[in-house]
């Protein structure tokens, strides 16, 4: 099926809207830059391979961090992942350089535990939205969120983040 010169333009858009925050979601949980790019990429064409209706901006932007973090336990799964080393383990890049010292620091937590600081203070989604998200229930998403800040508390070498 040929897509429309309409249907292009609202891809296009879509793409801009919301490339930064596939590409972050990416690169918080896989901590490489590259693979975020790939992965990011890889969204975007199952955008547009999609025949799915979205209801709005923020159903479109839920799907596609789904669609981000599946992507990337495939890429942790995958053959080349498991046999292949990082050139250097040490790079960090930041896209938000006021937080640079707490997002260099949550690269330390677990990906689910990144995955759920991230989309609740970052994403500004609530624990139900996280859960459905992420693939879990509300109850395991609630403790992963409390233990994510407890762990980065002791990180960052403080009390309990709030």
């Amino acid at each position: 099926m040929e897509r429309t010169l309409v249907d292009n333009d609202l891809f296009r858009k879509r793409v801009q809207l919301f490339g930064d925050t596939v590409l972050k979601v990416a690169f918080n949980r896989l901590q490489n830059y590259s693979d975020a790019e790939d992965i990011t990429q890889e969204v975007f064409i199952a955008l547009y391979s999609t025949h799915k209706e979205f209801e709005n901006n923020e159903h479109l932007k839920a799907w596609l961090i789904r669609v981000t973090i599946n992507k990337c336990n495939d890429l942790k799964k995958s053959f080349w992942q498991s046999h292949t080393e990082p050139l250097n383990e040490n790079e960090a890049i930041s896209f938000d350089q006021t937080n640079n010292f707490v997002l260099s620091e949550l690269k330390k937590l677990a990906p689910a535990y990144r995955d759920v600081i991230y989309l609740y203070y970052y994403e500004g989604y609530k624990i139900n939205e996280i859960a459905e998200m992420t693939g879990v229930s509300i109850n395991t998403a609630s403790s992963r969120l409390k233990r994510a800040r407890k762990k980065l508390g002791l990180i960052l070498g403080g009390a309990e983040t709030v």
